[in-house]
């Protein structure tokens, strides 16, 4: 593509399509722009327009664009197409900064996001002088520019906070510091200095003061690894200026606005969490700073108010207290019972109660609601950072904080008695307090799993849950409900089983609450309880236990979709596919019923796909009605495929490309169901699954090759007799994938399944090009997993068409290559194969080479003949051999980049592990004793002369064993 006006023209239009509502308009414009995205100079067509376009909605198009495609196609991946070019590389090095820097701020912060994806990838090394041009740019006085910078470093340094260590990650901090801690420093005093020369001036304010912030956010970062020693020398600067601004109050920045936090605020949140850092990491050379810090931190908390734009600054501050309460030698700051009670009466229940905004929240944005109170999201909510606090004080002072609470407790719920429509929060902050207080430690998987001994958790539990639980009017005090329902998930590991049965019944009708939160937390704790384990690794809650609800339960799981806001719930979608899992054969009789809303809603979701879990958890509630109902019947599985099949061919129609891999495991397993027939409407869809724009997506791979498994072996014969033109196709799948590292596994099972189902007839063309095919993979490039594979093939080959077939394959390939083979591949290497499955093919294969292959007996081949067996003696002996050479063990680690739902695996649409040998071996050192001594009676004295001569003495004795559990003999 030229950089030409005809293109930026082309380009503009296509951009300005992809914000049409409409999706015909939309899809086709996003598809064009995806196809020629490869082309060289796109990204700077892209740049150009961000730059000189006089629209500017689409030069802001035009800087998401670029982001995204940076984000997708920067990163070089090995065995995937790089799209990028290196001149386009090195021109968008050359020019993003200063494009950067000189933009609008809304395609600033795209441009800064972008540098910073590309230097992940190339900075230091490929990109030596991007610091040094930007610390340049600190002289430049303009602070529109100084801002971009800082936000540029602050998205580059970040991911310090959270790489694990490294030599690596070291270096690059040490090239940092070198080049920036310096300037930043200059920069911090100089702009200290101009607030107060501005002291009056709002507009120049509020740029210092997010450059302040800012720069406190870059402190963070590259103090996060470890103290630096010029951030040590230079600590007296740092944390004076710090605690100055702590306790600065700068009437000209104070906003009005009560929702949204203003810079001072975001300002002194950051400061908090700076000294958090130094106190919790660095405390000894923090210590001389600290009491000013504690005293500065208690005075902003307890003249903070109570509106929600002070919320980010209360918690940074809580949590500051409670990270430094919790250390030994700052205990003594603590000790005094005055001091204990003031911080539980001034700090922590004023910021434990449920204000009117968290009341709107629960309401109007429940979602959101959802996800800080239960996912623990919350890390910014004031009463997460007063749990957090409390949890920290009880590590040392457990008997005094838990006698102050009792009596705020006490009387909360007191209060609350005398009138409960009114004083319904002080039981919400009672039962919040409960909780902290109880809780000391928590895992996803049991809810709290360590507890407060102080705290009676079955007591409160009747006196205080139950009623609410019990009372008859769901939508009555929605959010004591919910606190309720939480209780009993939270504590679920601490409460006798006989509480939780009682539980069960009133969490089914909680499903039925108008509040989004009720009903979400209902469906959230029955799925938690249902995945409790009882005695003997069962379920604590059986089926038969269940049997009373299960109508009820499913009923009203399914109404709750109903509910508006509740229509891809995720929580109430993994509670119907938990139910199922629970309740197995039980849930046949409503399956007829029940099938036909699953497929109704995946034909809604697939329509537009939003909610990544609801959907997964939708495709496996799929899985378990089909394996649970044709475990039963294995006839009903046509109704199934009636039922899902238009839906399944809709989404394949439309391409909907996240749900592609969920389709291809239920067909899958639908497909496995059938006896050896394979239904016509499966024929028909065969040729599309090997159109190769399916397996440029990686996350198609697994799941299609696991279906093109199942057509194979419920069909091979009639792929062979009416679509053996289709052949090359699947033998040019089995090309690609064998070319890549990533996927050369997926490969081999392709091809496993193919010289396994498919008439031997069928393929005699093709065999001696697949063979070559393998041999050139091995030149270029040889891996563990490769030869894993590879062995495992050969062996399959040798079991299915006979040793004498394999040994020509080879040898009309190269003479003597069959030696070669033997000698360079399958001795040194069978030790490495792994599996139960794979072993056994391998001794099958290595046991008929050895007994049925004439060449191996009287050729230059019988050198290897002891050696070979040897090594199948190992095989069934040694331990296995998992030693990978070490830069291979990084190869399929990585994560697929950008966003690609990579495979997403159905856990209940697991398959069996297949073994294509069966029965017709049980024991394969029988086979290996019964096979020799079928040789040694064909040419008498050959054997044991060679045994004799060549065999280690082990491995001899290992031999003797195999031959008398078979109750033969050699001769």
């Amino acid at each position: 593509m030229e950089l030409n006006d005809a293109n930026l023209q082309t380009l503009t239009e296509f951009l300005r399509k992809t914000l049409d509502p409409d999706p015909t308009v939309r899809r086709p414009a996003e598809k064009f722009l995806e196809s020629v995205e490869g082309n060289q100079n796109y990204p700077l067509l892209l740049l150009t327009l961000l730059e000189k376009s006089q629209d500017t909605v689409i030069r802001v198009c035009a800087a998401v664009t670029f982001k995204n495609y940076i984000k997708r196609n920067w990163r070089i991946v090995e065995d995937e197409p790089n799209k990028i070019s290196d001149p386009d590389r090195t021109a968008v090095k050359a020019n993003i900064v200063n494009l950067m820097l000189s933009s609008p701020e809304q395609i600033q912060k795209q441009l800064s996001d972008a540098i910073s994806i590309i230097g992940r990838e190339d900075f230091p090394q490929k990109w030596p002088d991007l610091l040094t041009e930007m610390v340049a740019r600190f002289r430049s006085g303009d602070f529109h520019i100084i801002n971009g910078v800082l936000r540029t470093a602050h998205s580059l340094f970040k991911r310090y906070r959270h790489e694990f260590k490294s030599n690596e990650l070291w270096s690059e901090i040490k090239l940092v510091l070198d080049t920036f801690a310096l300037p930043l420093t200059e920069l911090f005093k100089a702009t200290i200095e101009l607030c107060q020369t501005h002291a009056t001036d709002v507009n120049a304010l509020k740029v210092l003061f997010s450059s302040l912030t800012l720069i406190a956010k870059l402190f963070y970062s590259l103090n996060f690894q470890d103290l630096p020693e010029f951030f040590e020398d230079n600590m007296e600067t740092w944390m004076t200026n710090f605690h100055g601004l702590l306790t600065l109050d700068n009437k000209l920045l104070q906003t009005d606005d009560e929702e949204e936090a203003g810079l001072l605020e975001l300002l002194k949140s950051q400061i908090c969490d700076n000294a958090a850092l130094y106190a919790q990491k660095y405390d000894e050379e923090f210590q001389p700073y600290l009491p000013r810090f504690v005293t500065a931190i208690w005075n902003l908390l307890v003249s903070t108010g109570q509106e929600v734009k002070y919320d980010l600054l209360v918690s940074n501050a809580i949590q500051f207290l409670a990270s430094v309460c919790e250390r030994p030698h700052y205990k003594h700051l603590f000790e005094d019972q005055n001091t204990l009670t003031s911080i539980c009466e001034k700090v922590i229940v004023p910021n434990m109660e449920f204000r009117s905004a968290d009341e709107e929240a629960f309401e109007d944005n429940s979602e959101e609601y959802i996800r800080r109170d239960l996912e623990g999201s919350d890390i910014d909510t004031r009463r997460r950072a007063a749990c957090d606090l409390v949890r920290g004080l009880c590590k040392f002072f457990e008997g005094p904080v838990t006698a102050i609470f009792s009596g705020y407790v006490n009387s909360m719920l007191s209060e609350y008695a005398k009138n409960p429509r009114e004083n319904w929060k002080h039981k919400d902050a009672a039962i919040y307090l409960v909780t902290s207080l109880a809780s000391k430690a928590q895992t996803q998987k049991h809810g709290i799993t360590q507890a407060n001994e102080l705290v009676n958790l079955t007591e409160f539990f009747v006196n205080h849950i139950l009623p609410d639980l019990k009372s008859p009017n769901v939508n009555e005090f929605p959010v004591l409900k919910a606190d309720a329902i939480k209780y009993v998930m939270i504590f679920r590991s601490q409460l006798p089983k006989e509480q939780l049965l009682q539980a069960v019944p009133l969490l089914i009708t909680h499903l039925q609450a108008e509040s989004t939160v009720e009903h979400t937390y209902a469906a959230h704790a029955l799925e938690r309880l249902f995945t409790m384990r009882g005695p003997n690794n069962a379920t604590l809650i059986t089926a038969a236990e269940m049997a009373p609800f299960t109508e009820q339960l499913l009923n009203n799981l399914f109404k709750a979709l109903a509910f508006p806001g509740s229509a891809e719930n995720e929580y109430i979608m993994k509670a119907i596919m938990r139910s199922f899992s629970l309740l197995q054969e039980s849930i046949v009789p409503y399956i007829p019923t029940l099938i036909g809303q699953l497929t109704h809603k995946l034909l809604q979701v697939s329509k537009n796909p939003s909610k990544p879990h609801f959907n997964h958890y939708l495709f496996e509630s799929l899985c378990l009605s089909v394996r649970i109902t044709c475990k039963a019947n294995p006839t009903t599985v046509s109704s199934f495929e009636e039922a899902l099949f238009p839906v399944f061919t809709e989404i394949l129609q439309n391409d909907v490309q996240e749900f592609l891999p969920y389709v291809f495991q239920v067909m899958s397993l639908l497909l496995e169901i059938h006896s050896n027939s394979i239904p016509a409407s499966y024929m028909a869809l065969f040729p599309h699954l090997l159109q190769p724009v399916l397996w440029e997506r990686t996350g198609n791979i697994p799941p299609l090759v696991r279906l093109l498994q199942a057509y194979l072996e419920k069909g091979g014969e009639t792929i062979a007799r009416s679509a053996a033109d289709k052949i090359p196709g699947l033998l040019g799948v089995f090309q690609k994938l064998i070319a890549s590292k990533a996927n050369d596994h997926q490969g081999f099972y392709l091809l496993n399944s193919i010289i396994e189902h498919m008439p031997p007839e069928s393929l005699t063309q093709y065999r001696k090009q697949i063979f070559i095919l393998l041999f050139q993979r091995l030149q270029s490039s040889k891996t563990t997993k490769f030869i894993k594979s590879f062995l495992v093939f050969v062996n399959l080959y040798c079991v299915k068409y006979g040793a004498i077939a394999l040994q020509e394959i080879f040898d009309s390939i190269q003479p003597k290559m069959f030696g070669m083979v033997l000698e360079k591949i399958v001795i040194p290497e069978v030790q490495k194969v792994s599996g139960p499955v794979e072993k056994k093919i391998c001794a099958v294969g290595i046991t008929k080479v050895l007994t049925e292959c004439p060449a191996m007996m009287d050729t230059e081949y019988t050198k290897l003949w002891t050696p070979l067996l040897q090594a199948l003696i190992g095989l069934f002996e040694l331990p296995e051999d998992d030693s990978i050479p070490d830069d291979e063990h990084f190869i399929d680690i990585e994560d697929t980049p950008g966003y690609q739902t990579a495979f997403s695996q159905l856990a209940f649409a697991g398959k069996k592990e297949h073994d294509p040998i069966g029965d017709a071996v049980g024991n394969p050192k029988i086979l290996l004793a019964q096979s020799l001594h079928k040789l040694s009676t064909a040419c008498p004295g050959r054997v044991p002369s060679m045994l004799s001569t060549s065999l280690n003495a082990e491995a001899l004795q290992f031999l003797q064993g195999y031959l008398q559990a078979a109750t033969v003999q050699l001769v």
